[in-house]
C-alpha cells in the first residue's frame, strides 16, 4: 500500500514548509476582503501561516502576507489580523 500524500505549505512569514493541517489559512475573498480561515476551504486566494506570533508580524510588517494574496491589506483587517495571531500563540 502506498503511503498517503501529506500536503506541504510554504509559511510566508518565516518560509518554512509545514505540513497544510498545521498551518493557518488566511484568505482574500472574493470582494477583497482579507481574513482567517479556520475551516480552510472558504473561496479565494489564500496564503498560509505558522501558529506563532512571530511568523504573523513577520509577514504583516514586511508585506509578504500581502503579496502572497496579491491584495492590500487595510489597517482594520491587519489589526484584526494581528489579533487572531496573538490568540493562536496565547495558551489555551
Amino acid at each position: 500500500m502506498k503511503p498517503r500524500h501529506i500536503p506541504v505549505r510554504t509559511c510566508a512569514g518565516c518560509r518554512e514548509e509545514h505540513s497544510k493541517r498545521e498551518m493557518v489559512r488566511v484568505v482574500r475573498t472574493e470582494n477583497g476582503a482579507v481574513n482567517v480561515d479556520p475551516t480552510g476551504k472558504l473561496n479565494g486566494r489564500g496564503a498560509y501561516l505558522c501558529p506563532r506570533t512571530e511568523c504573523w508580524d513577520r509577514a504583516l510588517r514586511t508585506g509578504s502576507l500581502a503579496h502572497a494574496l496579491k491584495a492590500a491589506i487595510s489597517p482594520a483587517e491587519r489589526t484584526a489580523l494581528e489579533l487572531a495571531g496573538e490568540s493562536l500563540a496565547a495558551p489555551g
